[in-house]
């Protein structure tokens, strides 16, 4: 079996030893934990987040098959958000109470139904229903997969852990958005399914067999876990458990009223505006930039998820070296705020448009793994699985507004570019609330 993981790093690489701990213990624990964990979990959040971006490709074909202004797109895609959102923070609380491993599968398999279940779809309010319905039945798999991180690993090792997982997603973008423009480009008719229909059924149901496969391969807990030895489990756990000299809220309740929780849910809605941005309009972008092959556009989409994927990479090595978290977050939404300006500027030429893009993506989508190395520094416990799930619902707000604005200001004016520079601007106002906004917890090293 190759020795690097899935985010390019070696087991060693991965992990540090803790002071009371054998050195070698440690490392040969956490690297049987990851290899055990993370395949079936990137597998998974890859399809999730490729739930989320193939709405943006189907849209040329939807929109003239439904008769869809851009608004009534953007207002589609943001009532999955919408759903997800509603449900994001009960889902989350049964997730606690039930345990991750059956709750994740029953989110899976209960999306991937409804997201294949888009081939019925004939009006535009049926594309509202659905759309709500599956933001619905996903609701709290990200915030519940990070929780479940939480159990498995220890603190100071969760930056390149969370880039690992967050890694999935770049690779939704890196290889869905090729496969994308292909199956709309060469499955178009076949069988007599519209090609569109084809791009939702092929990324549902496989969603099914995945939740089957983690109802049986994850386990809950550690002591649950029958391919670590007792004493490996009772290493791992005392690892795990370690709690950092800031770590509060061990209740919903007791997060809200922990110092900076909510300037964090205000940071992650704006970092989602630019990320909700990017995966909703870059094929747009693409296409209106003079570019008209879906596969070419399938191509040249992944450019973005490319440089996301290294900055992850790069990003969550050195934020566990020096435990910087925030600092890092800032210059990746430095960068995104250059990226969206940029592709405002260069909208209508191709070549300087994807190098836009390419820098956009880099700052927020490696932003969003980085950021989640935050909230587990507050909250603890019920604390984390409620708190995170917050977290996530205030940011997923961001899902909601910049499709919709986006949307209408094209309606509008018949360009994106003011949309990007708006967006641009709620990047910077991020950057600017973790320099100047954050409390004493999230400003200090690990």
């Amino acid at each position: 079996m190759n020795t690097h993981t899935a985010a390019g790093q070696t087991p060693q690489e991965l992990v540090a030893p803790q002071a009371d701990s054998n050195p070698a213990d440690i490392v040969a624990i956490v690297r049987k934990a990851a290899w055990r964990i993370m395949p079936l979990i990137m597998i998974c959040y890859l399809f999730a987040f490729f739930d989320r971006i193939n709405i943006s490709f189907a849209k040329f074909q939807l929109q003239g098959d439904l008769g869809l202004s851009d608004t009534a797109y953007g207002l589609g895609a943001s009532l999955f958000v919408v759903g997800y959102v509603l449900f994001e923070v009960p889902s989350n609380m049964f997730l606690y109470k039930v345990g991750a491993r059956r709750w994740i599968a029953r989110i899976m398999i209960s999306w991937g139904l409804a997201t294949a279940a888009m081939v019925f779809v004939s009006s535009e309010w049926q594309f509202y229903g659905l759309r709500f319905v599956i933001g619905a039945m996903e609701a709290g798999f990200a915030p519940g997969v990070l929780y479940y991180l939480t159990l498995w690993f220890p603190s100071s090792y969760r930056g390149r852990i969370t880039s690992m997982l967050f890694l999935a997603s770049a690779f939704a973008g890196l290889i869905g958005a090729p496969v994308s423009g292909m199956i709309l480009g060469h499955m178009e008719g076949a069988f007599g399914i519209r090609g569109w229909h084809w791009l939702f059924m092929l990324g549902g149901l496989p969603c099914i067999g995945l939740g089957l496969v983690v109802l049986w391969q994850l386990k809950d807990k550690i002591e649950d876990a029958g391919w670590l030895s007792q004493r490996e489990q009772q290493i791992l756990a005392a690892n795990v458990s370690r709690p950092t000299s800031h770590e509060r809220g061990h209740s919903l309740l007791g997060a809200i009223r922990t110092p900076g929780f909510l300037m964090l849910g205000l940071v992650y809605f704006l970092i989602q505006v630019g990320s909700y941005g990017l995966n909703f309009w870059a094929p747009h972008l693409i296409r209106t930039a003079g570019t008209q092959n879906p596969t070419v556009i399938g191509l040249l989409t992944a450019v973005p998820y490319i440089c996301g994927a290294a900055a992850m990479i790069i990003v969550g090595r050195l934020s566990d070296a020096n435990g910087e978290r925030r600092r890092f977050v800032i210059g990746l939404m430095i960068l995104a705020t250059v990226g969206f300006f940029a592709a405002g500027v260069f909208e209508k030429q191709t070549v300087l448009l994807i190098v836009a893009l390419g820098v956009m993506g880099a700052g927020v989508v490696a932003a969003i793994p980085a950021f989640w190395a935050l909230p587990p520094k507050l909250v603890t416990g019920a604390g984390a699985a409620a708190g995170i799930a917050l977290i996530n619902t205030l940011g997923q707000l961001g899902g909601i507004v910049s499709p919709v604005m986006v949307g209408r200001i094209k309606d509008l004016t018949g360009s994106t570019t003011p949309a990007l520079y708006a967006i641009g601007g709620m990047t910077l106002l991020c950057a600017l609330l973790l320099m100047y906004a954050m409390p004493a917890a999230l400003r200090e090293k690990e």
